[in-house]
């Protein structure tokens, strides 16, 4: 049974191209999706997102509504998180597909790996993050993200 999540398409597509998109890129975990895609695949109830950027990121910058923070480092740390999977296999709501999310796709990126290597067969990285890449300016916000988008978030 397929899940229609919107314009026709369903959770089966957008896995099956995230898949494609990590194969393409030689990423062994489960793939790659758009912040749409990934936005589409929990409103189907398919997925959840993890925040991995620093609570002063989220609390400052913004952050998805009702979406965990497990932070990949802490603000001026140099090193991952050592409680990081005990504290994703510990969240109440995980759905099978952890979706990584962090300001610009590099240390959710990480943190899928992460995932995947400890068993998380469900692992995906939010490609452009929260914020997007950089642009000429060297401003975030304007090239890609979540933000760009215009998916829900808040800030505060």
């Amino acid at each position: 049974m397929s899940t229609v999540v919107h314009d026709q398409e369903t959770v089966e597509t957008i896995l099956a191209r995230a898949a494609d998109r990590a194969k393409q890129r030689g990423i062994g975990y489960a793939g790659l999706v758009t912040p749409a895609e990934a936005w589409a695949l929990v409103e189907a109830d398919a997925a959840t997102i993890v925040d991995v950027r620093t609570r002063f990121e989220a609390e400052y910058v913004g952050r998805i509504p009702d979406t965990p923070l497990v932070e990949w480092k802490s603000l001026g740390s140099a090193v991952p998180n050592p409680r990081f999977l005990d504290e994703v296999n510990a969240l109440p709501d995980r759905r099978p597909r952890l979706l990584f999310l962090c300001r610009s796709g590099v240390r959710s990126h990480a943190a899928a790996e992460a995932a995947h290597d400890a068993g998380h067969d469900g692992a995906y990285n939010i490609l452009e993050g929260f914020e997007g890449d950089l642009d000429e300016q060297k401003h975030r916000g304007t090239r890609g993200g979540w933000r760009k988008a215009g998916l829900p978030w808040i800030q505060g």
